[in-house]
């Protein structure tokens, strides 16, 4: 059975050592965001560094995931003291979860954060695309289709959540029985 894989990039106001209260905060809500998210239903896994190092991502083992890599547009370091980034990398069992994960709790909190902590890009922030069943997708696997998704928009090679596709490539939309509006969160099309 196919799994969801979602990636997530934005480019940070300061960087990830900056000191500020600002990116303090950021921190602190993304560790108890990534802790809430793994005991989600329908989640399975996510990258992370075999070190657990946090500040070290150019250079980071990430095991299965892949060298850890970033889309073209992004122009900020890569080195712990001026790396302003976040991404992730996760596994689902399905978009269901994945969607009620990101548009719930403590991730929808921050989400109407977003703001304060990230630049406005005019890229996509996140994609999702299916994978086969024992497949770990990679960080270069992340960025090329989030990639695709700014060249071409959404398709089963590379979606939204409010765009979406199912494993066969036909349209959907995820059903959360909720009267979350993606379009109201991110924008038209992100």
């Amino acid at each position: 059975m196919p799994h969801l894989a979602l990636y997530t990039f934005g480019v940070l106001k300061s960087p990830l050592a900056d000191p500020a209260p600002l990116t303090r905060e950021f921190y602190d809500i993304g560790e108890a965001v990534y802790q809430k998210i793994s005991q989600h239903p329908g989640y399975l896994a996510r990258a992370e560094a075999a070190d657990g190092d946090r500040g070290m991502l150019f250079e980071a083992d990430w095991g299965a995931w892949g060298e850890f890599a970033v889309p073209t547009w992004y122009d900020k370091g890569r080195t712990v003291e001026t790396t302003a980034l976040a991404a992730t990398l996760s596994l689902w069992t399905d978009l269901r979860p994945a969607f009620d994960a990101v548009y719930t709790g403590l991730h929808r909190e921050a989400l109407n954060r977003r703001y304060d902590w990230f630049e406005r890009t005019g890229h996509p922030n996140y994609v999702c695309w299916w994978v086969s069943d024992g497949v770990i997708p990679t960080w270069r696997d992340g960025v090329s289709r989030l990639e695709h998704l700014h060249d071409h928009g959404s398709v089963p090679h590379a979606f939204t959540f409010h765009h979406s596709f199912a494993p066969e490539g036909t349209r959907t939309t995820p059903n959360t029985g909720s009267t979350v509006n993606p379009r109201r969160i991110y924008g038209a099309d992100q």
